[in-house]
């Protein structure tokens, strides 16, 4: 029997919307209930609407055979443009973090999607990401540079070590996305990892 997400049980039908509720990434038990009686008092159109658009997500959406972004098709439309770079690949360990990278319009070549990040705590490893994949994308050599952009924590600064001892014998230039304090943040705050990295990209000062 599966756990409930608080202590006061509801009748079925709304209880079961609960939990199911309390099972998505950052829903916390409150929340869950919340939204479950506000598509209780909703208009049922509009419940339908989201009901809709939840199994259309999963009967049409994929993911990209050649860089593992989200996609309609077998592949991607940033693969598929024209105009983007071949000879540059930025890689991400999730499928948002291209959407992220996007919004800066600072980036115009490709992506490689990863899946995740190694964490053998969690039983993560190099062969459960989609590595072996990217090797293969370089072997032809178009690709000359590619740029890691990992998230700034332990297990991002792990998959990028991992993958420059793989890729920096192949001759490739591979960079890493800088990181260091957000502006407006407090240096007292600062995690040991972000602190750390804003000493290895501090930068020299003019007059």
């Amino acid at each position: 029997m599966r756990a409930r997400t608080l202590g006061v049980v509801y009748e079925g039908a709304v209880q079961d919307l609960i939990d199911e509720l309390g099972r998505l990434p950052g829903v916390g038990p409150k929340s869950a209930q919340r939204i479950a009686f506000h598509l209780l008092s909703a208009d049922p159109a509009d419940v339908r609407r989201l009901a809709d658009a939840l199994i259309e997500v999963k009967e049409r959406v994929r993911f990209c055979d050649t860089c593992g972004n989200v996609a309609q098709a077998e592949q991607c439309r940033i693969c598929l443009d024209p105009r983007r770079t071949p000879t540059a690949i930025c890689v991400v360990e999730e499928a948002k973090d291209v959407v992220a990278i996007e919004r800066t319009r600072e980036f115009r070549g490709r992506y490689h999607v990863l899946g995740g990040a190694i964490n053998p705590i969690a039983g993560v490893g190099p062969d459960d990401l989609r590595i072996a994949q990217l090797l293969r994308r370089l072997a032809d050599g178009v690709v000359t540079e590619v740029i890691l952009a990992m998230d700034p924590n332990v297990e991002g600064e792990a998959t990028a070590t991992y993958l420059a001892r793989l890729l920096l014998p192949m001759g490739l230039t591979v960079s890493r996305l800088a990181s260091g304090l957000p502006v407006g943040g407090d240096l007292e705050y600062a995690d040991e990892v972000t602190l750390g990295r804003a000493f290895e990209g501090r930068r020299l000062l003019s007059a």
